[in-house]
């Protein structure tokens, strides 16, 4: 599939770069966690959260709310699911990775599916700060060259943790599988309690 550079102007329908707030030292922290030949996601670090830019996301990105900073590492080559939140999600790339988006208004809700056909493939830059829209489709992101990725994810505090209450299945609630966390799964990725929303070819970069 074709990897559209952030640049490109059907990026704007997923979300925006952000300038103006200093991650070197983000980064240079960043490259002491894990990235191991399977996909890891950490919600929250405790050690990244003392740096003085968490405090930069919390008040210029979220607007004062609560927040988390975690990160997701790994190795990766296949699209696998697709989730979106109720809000924006800010995502720093520590290395080359690219981004498999959809548009959460082209889910058909009326049987819960999504064809993945609609998916657009994005390069992130290393070093590249970005907010991804709340009506972003997206997951864990893509391998870059064959390499290990390395992705800050910020989003507001308690997103991605069990949920506190039982999942009623019905409606919407068919694909929430986290707090603040609706997810779309490929039947092909056997993801256990995800709803197999997915149609069309499970896509690999």
């Amino acid at each position: 599939m074709q990897i559209k550079k952030i640049t490109d102007p059907s990026f704007k329908e997923y979300g925006k770069v952000i300038t103006g707030i200093d991650v070197s030292a983000l980064m240079s922290e960043m490259e002491k966690t894990p990235a191991p030949d399977e996909v890891i996601y950490v919600p929250s670090d405790e050690r990244l959260e003392k740096l003085e830019v968490f405090d930069e996301f919390r008040d210029v990105c979220f607007g004062g709310m609560p927040v988390q900073l975690g990160y997701c590492n790994g190795l990766n080559h296949t699209l696998n699911a697709l989730e979106y939140h109720r809000d924006s999600e800010v995502n720093l790339a520590c290395t080359d990775l690219i981004f498999l988006l959809g548009r959460e208004q082209d889910v058909d809700f009326d049987n819960f599916t999504y064809d993945t056909s609609k998916v657009e493939a994005f390069l992130i830059p290393k070093g590249t700060l970005v907010e991804v829209y709340a009506t972003t489709l997206h997951y864990a992101p893509i391998s870059y060259n064959d390499g290990h990725f390395r992705c800050v994810v910020v989003l507001p505090r308690g997103t991605n943790f069990p949920l506190e209450r039982k999942n009623k299945g019905v409606g919407e609630d068919k694909l929430l599988t986290h707090v603040n966390k609706w997810l779309l799964a490929h039947p092909d990725a056997g993801i256990e309690g995800a709803h197999a929303g997915l149609v069309g070819e499970n896509l690999t970069v």
